[in-house]
């Protein structure tokens, strides 16, 4: 039996034309009837590094009984000169969250996955505490399993008061071993057994990882990088999917 929260991320390849660029990670996140897909803005455009794809792809599995059979679902960045995505901005400034949103006809009907929906999010930021165990559900360096085509998950806990939007920015801090291709990835932690609407994605999605935290002032030579990283809170996704 396949965990569910494994069937909720999935890899988002970045493509220029036909040109591979960058490797992320991505989820599912339901609104009523609608289904969109989540990552990070500096995935789909990023002026500073000059990274400007105009596609992206994302792989489905498509039968439920083999996990090795999957689909590529391909995806244009912009339509009629204008991004396809939305993103936000709040008052600490622009928030590095993105959707799109799918169009499930494109799905085959047999599709397999599982999606957050606005009841996996924390409703009341105080009842999670530092130190608090979570997971990173994702891609990183593009690492996965191959055959199956599912991520990888990695431990972490929350480095700073969840209560608190660290440094008046809209995100968290995490302590966890991170690369490059996290990006996008879900910050989920357990419900406990028997909670309400514990379900069939037995998880609160609380943030969307975004980057590696360091210190500008830092001696590369003889100080090692902080193993801290930023997570974006999960509720900019009422606003993004409203």
């Amino acid at each position: 039996m396949i965990e569910a929260i494994l069937l909720s991320t999935t890899r988002v390849m970045t493509f220029r034309s036909r040109q591979a660029l960058t490797a992320a990670s991505g989820f599912f996140f339901a609104s009523g009837d609608r289904l969109f897909l989540v990552t990070n803005r500096h995935v789909l455009c990023d002026e500073a590094s000059q990274h400007q794809p105009d596609r992206i792809e994302i792989d489905l599995h498509h039968d439920p009984d083999n996990l090795t059979r999957c689909m590529v679902l391909s995806i244009m960045l912009h339509k009629g000169g204008k991004a396809v995505w939305r993103q936000a901005q709040d008052a600490g400034g622009a928030v590095d969250v993105a959707v799109i949103e799918l169009d499930r006809s494109r799905f085959s009907p047999s599709t397999l996955y599982k999606c957050f929906t606005p009841a996996h999010l924390q409703r009341d930021l105080q009842d999670v505490e530092v130190g608090q165990s979570v997971l990173v559900v994702g891609f990183p360096l593009g690492f996965h399993d191959t055959l199956h085509h599912l991520p990888v998950v990695r431990q972490a806990i929350i480095a700073s008061s969840f209560g608190l939007r660290f440094q008046g920015q809209g995100y968290f801090l995490t302590d966890a071993r991170t690369h490059r291709g996290t990006s996008g990835a879900p910050v989920v932690m357990r419900r406990a057994p028997g909670t309400a609407q514990e379900g069939a994605l037995p998880w609160t999605l609380l943030g969307i990882h975004a980057s590696r935290m360091d210190m500008g002032n830092r001696d590369a030579r003889v100080d090692e990088l902080l193993g801290l990283n930023c997570a974006w809170y999960a509720d900019v996704l009422l606003t993004l999917t409203a």
